[in-house]
């Protein structure tokens, strides 16, 4: 269960991002239009409540929210009606919903001071809704805060993006990922793996374990690391490994997330002359340019899972392509 706090204060990391928000709400100097800019999972939508949070909290004498006023109370039971979520279906934001939104900024708020809007990934966003929403950012009603979250600004219009102060939310440290998976049920053992593993995105490090992916890790990189298999004799242990991957389904795409992380692992750990982070003693005499290839693989594996190949077939060649 998560356990994260309201107070986006009392999150885990992104300092700088922290002090940004902390100075607009403590001077009364907010944006009507926050974006929210960092790789998925480190943290993006937790903050959004938060602040959306602060802003509503009864209690003026606090920066971040208090956690026991009634406007926070309905934020924590996920209640609080002047909190607007929105959110990619089906991988797109489609128009329709930012036109719904569009209708319901005509009216004033419930009962909060500010109506907060999230629009959760709006890279996500086809064309006509980005400039439907871009009319409105434009000219903003009042009594409304947009926070928009988005991986990349590359893929949005640069209106868009300069309509909105940006805030960048990075990677976690290592320690700092390990304490926030410390709040789900999550095993000691486990929890730096995943840590290491997501380079720092608990969100990421969440659905790893909870698709199950960290044995299949296990079992693939012990065989693929070891110096003693022989793809001619163990192709059956091969082919095990490979429709294990498959069987992840819609993971599956993720998991290779988790074998590019320990290549790349890999080739710094070579770089360094050290057996350092995931590697450890799984390090297999390949050069970088061996590793190159297996990443350039990862990357082919990739593009024939967004073709919709199947994937046996492409976990299959991958295992060849990797142990090769």
């Amino acid at each position: 269960m998560d356990q994260s706090p309201l107070c986006y204060t009392q999150l885990f990391g992104q300092d700088r991002a922290k002090k940004m928000l902390s100075r607009a709400l403590a001077g009364d100097r907010l944006p009507h239009a926050f974006l929210f800019r960092g790789e998925e999972g480190v943290g993006k939508q937790l903050f959004a409540r938060g602040v959306a949070a602060a802003v509503n909290c009864r209690d003026v004498n606090r920066v971040g929210a208090c956690g026991i006023c009634s406007s926070c109370r309905k934020f924590i039971s996920s209640n609080q009606p002047d909190y607007v979520v929105i959110r990619p279906d089906k991988g797109v934001i489609k128009i329709d919903r930012i036109r719904q939104l569009i209708r319901e900024l005509e009216f004033a708020p419930y009962e909060s001071p500010v109506r907060v809007v999230v629009i959760e990934d709006v890279h996500a966003m086809r064309r006509e809704a980005a400039n439907a929403l871009l009319k409105t950012l434009e000219e903003p009603p009042a009594k409304n805060l947009f926070i928009l979250t988005a991986e990349s600004s590359q893929e949005m219009l640069p209106t868009l993006v300069s309509r909105c102060q940006v805030i960048f939310f990075g990677p976690l440290s290592i320690a700092d990922t390990v304490a926030v998976l410390q709040r789900h049920d999550i095993d000691a053992e486990n929890r730096r793996l995943l840590a290491q593993l997501s380079g720092g995105s608990p969100g990421k490090a969440l659905v790893y374990e909870r698709a199950g992916m960290v044995p299949v890790w296990r079992e693939v990189v012990t065989f693929l690391g070891d110096p003693r298999v022989d793809p001619n004799r163990d192709a059956g242990e091969l082919l095990i490994l490979a429709e294990k991957m498959a069987a992840l389904k819609e993971d599956f795409a993720a998991f290779l997330g988790l074998l590019r992380y320990w290549l790349r692992d890999l080739l710094l750990a070579r770089d360094q002359g050290e057996n350092g982070g995931v590697s450890g003693r799984m390090l297999k005499s390949w050069s970088s340019v061996e590793l190159f290839a297996k990443l350039r693989a990862i990357d082919r594996a990739e593009r024939q899972l967004a073709g919709n190949c199947n994937k046996n077939l492409v976990a299959e060649a991958l295992m060849f392509s990797l142990q090769d």
